[in-house]
């Protein structure tokens, strides 16, 4: 994200999983020294041309109604940080295709989860998702801050994810946040090992990242961290504990790869803090 010169977008529409995410990104639009632009994105012009004021009722129509849940946004920002420059917008149309457009040229989407509840311990709601998949800037997806002062962790692949490492960098640098670096090195169980082929040696590849993200964040304290598990994203979340956010790139080799990767996808759905989807389209 260090690359990137335009602004921090949050998506609000009035639940208590966008409010949060509002107030994430008035926060890091603060440390990050960017500007804060919150939007609303009102679906009754898809559904009726009825959008004006009932005759003799102040302040109701459905336009009006949307303009208040975005002033509601703004408000959330405001009273959250100080200082931050902020400025609003009243879009009409679906949200993930409105988003992903007005994500072209900027510094970062933030969103909320608010997704599927307790089952099966999937998370992500399909607009994050979709936004995961095809933004042209980083995505996060806010859902429990626990760990507001915890470190960011980057997860890292056999080819070091350059992109998502860099952004890691950012936000560790902005916060002034110590970055944990971590890569899984897959070890297939059972009969699969032994069909498993040469590869990258998994310490040189980290040892890599580290002297990488060192010289992107010499502000901050680096280090890392090997995992050797048969799952990837379960190493990534059972590295995770304690992060504030963690950070992972946008390509894969699974059967999602087309998408956001199998990776991203597994990570986004069952992480229990916020998310960052590195995308630079």
């Amino acid at each position: 994200m260090t690359r990137d010169p335009g602004s921090v977008v949050a998506g609000y529409d009035g639940s208590a999983e966008a409010a949060a995410a509002v107030r994430w990104a008035a926060r890091y639009a603060w440390a990050a020294k960017r500007p804060l632009q919150v939007v609303h994105c009102s679906l009754w012009p898809l559904l009726t041309r009825h959008l004006g004021p009932v005759p003799g009722v102040s302040g109701s129509g459905l336009e009006q109604s949307a303009q208040a849940v975005l002033d509601e946004g703004v408000a959330q920002a405001v009273a959250e940080v100080q200082g931050v420059g902020i400025r609003s917008s009243l879009v009409h149309g679906l949200p993930a295709q409105l988003l992903v457009d007005m994500s072209a040229g900027e510094h970062l989407l933030v969103v909320g989860s608010r997704g599927l509840g307790g089952f099966l311990g999937l998370l992500v709601g399909s607009v994050s998702l979709e936004l995961a998949a095809a933004a042209a800037c980083p995505v996060a997806v806010i859902r429990q801050d626990a760990h507001p002062q915890g470190p960011v962790l980057a997860a890292v692949d056999s080819a070091g994810s350059p992109s998502a490492l860099a952004d890691a960098c950012g936000l560790a640098v902005a916060w002034q946040a110590p970055l944990k670096v971590v890569h899984v090195h897959h070890e297939p169980s059972g009969h699969f090992r032994a069909a498993r082929g040469p590869g990258p040696d998994p310490e040189q590849v980290l040892n890599a990242a580290l002297a990488h993200a060192a010289s992107l964040a010499p502000s901050v304290p680096v280090h890392g961290t090997l995992v050797r598990d048969h799952s990837v994203p379960h190493g990534i979340l059972g590295a995770a504990g304690g992060a504030r956010i963690v950070v992972v790139g946008s390509q894969g080799s699974g059967i999602l790869r087309e998408t956001i990767g199998s990776t991203a996808h597994a990570v986004l759905h069952r992480a229990p803090g916020p998310v960052l989807v590195s995308r630079h389209g």
